[in-house]
């Protein structure tokens, strides 16, 4: 029997809390609350949970900043974290992604759907465990397992969809994936990312890697060639 997750929720608005909390606990997960970014850091840190939604606006310390520092901690390099909030404009949704966050969920919720998007993270989590091993093309060696990038001997940093994007293209170096192939493997059906995400994260693996391994395939897709 697989143990029950633990879930952190970061707002400052006390009924949101309540509800997501009653309906989360519902469907089985063991819920913790935090009313802003520096009191989820403390709570992270006592109870380690297995995912961390993060309002953006918050007081003492925002959603943005929270998850940057939470990244900043290796125990939470690779929990997933997403964010809940009412701002919706692009700019903030990508600054969002920047700093290593798994999905970017949009208030108001209905708590059937937040479910359901629960749900679908922790069950591509279960894939991606079941999938662990390495990857090695020339100078570059994943590990599925660890979430370590080895490039040249050098450990590569990224954030956990990075990772999972990164993985996926090197799985079939040459072969062209498809953006709404990537969006599916990547972020799964039940989650609603444009694709200004995609290329977000594939700006920072290039970034990263500092190669010209990626090749965009212009109103198709990406592949990667050393």
């Amino acid at each position: 029997m697989s143990p029950v997750k633990k879930i952190l929720i970061a707002d400052d608005e006390p009924d949101i809390l309540e509800i997501l909390k009653f309906n989360l606990e519902k469907e089985g997960y063991l819920v913790t609350t935090a009313k802003n970014g520096v009191e989820a850091i403390e709570k992270a840190k006592l109870i380690h949970p297995d995912l961390i939604i993060l309002d953006i606006m918050m007081p003492v310390k925002n959603g943005i900043e929270t998850c940057q520092q939470l990244r900043t901690i290796p125990d939470f390099k690779n929990t997933l974290i997403t964010f809940l909030t009412a701002i919706s404009d692009d700019t903030t949704e990508v600054k969002g992604l920047e700093t290593g966050a798994d999905d970017f969920l949009k208030k108001p919720i209905k708590p059937a759907v937040l479910i359901s998007k629960v749900n679908s993270l922790f069950r591509r989590l279960v894939k991606e465990e079941e999938e662990s091993g390495d990857i090695s093309v020339g100078d570059l060696t994943i590990n599925r397992e660890m979430y370590s990038v080895m490039l040249k001997g050098n450990e590569i940093t990224l954030a956990r969809k990075e990772f999972e994007l990164l993985s996926l293209l090197v799985s079939k170096p040459g072969k062209v994936f498809l953006r709404n192939e990537i969006l599916s493997q990547i972020w799964g059906t039940e989650v609603i990312v444009g694709d200004r995400t995609i290329d977000v994260h594939i700006r920072k693996i290039r970034q990263k890697l500092n190669l010209d391994c990626i090749t965009t395939v212009k109103g198709v897709g990406y592949k990667f060639e050393l």
